[in-house]
């Protein structure tokens, strides 16, 4: 998927070629979720480039590697200890490194798959600051096609901008539908919490310390479940820092508490 525009992101094929095949295999799972709560992820195709998992916050999270540039960027990502790991506090760490002439990205998703309810992620990471090129992302994605993969995302950066006010976005996907996203400003702030209330015919999105810091989608395209919660940071059109030094965020807790 591109945005022409802003920002311009890649996640048509979040996982490389090998996703194409993954929505017949959700299919073929039996597992459809139709309200709250969560099931284990099924094990499909799209998921065997990444073999490395990770504990954080009480899940098992399964990290990205590739071997050619994808979505989103598009990037190279590694699941190498040094571009994910977790401290002795649990605390969830994810970096870009730069090795052998290319940078690597960093992306993590729950094994299990959620349902409806409240999607909570706090950071230690001021994210106002964040390089011009570098872009963090909480979302939810399913490898379904159906429901435009059922993606919400909140997203943080300036998109190749160096100067700009806007520095997020709150997202129900298609983004290119009237009124699915709303751009936000994240103010300087050591920490903070960033949640999406996922619910029948609504999508409410909260902030700590962004403005708007509460806006509610009540559009056409809020999704069914189920999905798993990922976790990015990544390169705005693959390209290099601005600072060219190594970036690193730290996400402290995440929660899922089931809705209806």
């Amino acid at each position: 998927m591109i945005r022409v525009g802003f920002p311009v992101r890649f996640k048509m094929m979040a996982f490389g070629a090998a996703l194409v095949i993954a929505g017949a295999a959700v299919v073929a799972s039996g597992l459809v979720l139709s309200g709250s709560g969560s099931a284990d992820l099924p094990a499909t195709a799209s998921h065997r480039t990444a073999d490395r998992t990770v504990e954080f916050s009480g899940y098992a999270w399964v990290v990205k590697s590739s071997t050619t540039r994808i979505g989103p960027g598009p990037n190279y990502f590694s699941d190498s200890p040094g571009n994910v790991w977790t401290d002795r506090h649990g605390h969830l760490h994810l970096k870009l490194t730069h090795a052998n002439g290319r940078w690597y990205c960093a992306e993590v998703f729950s094994k299990r798959l959620f349902g409806r309810g409240r999607y909570s992620f706090t950071l230690a990471t001021p994210l106002h600051r964040l390089d011009p090129h570098v872009v963090v992302g909480l979302f939810t994605w399913n490898d379904s096609p159906a429901f435009h993969d059922r993606e919400m995302d909140i997203e943080f950066g300036r998109f190749g901008r160096v100067i700009t006010l806007r520095n997020g976005d709150y997202v129900v996907q298609p983004y290119y539908h009237n009124g699915n996203w709303q751009e936000i400003h994240q103010f300087a702030a050591a920490s903070s919490t960033e949640a999406f209330d996922w619910q029948t015919r609504a999508v409410t999105f909260r902030s700590s310390t962004a403005v708007p810091s509460v806006w509610t989608y009540t559009g056409p395209d809020v999704p069914p479940p189920p999905a798993n919660a990922h976790i990015n940071l990544w390169l705005y059109r693959g390209a290099s820092p601005l600072g060219d030094k190594p970036v690193e965020i730290i996400v402290t807790h995440f929660t899922f508490t089931p809705g209806r």
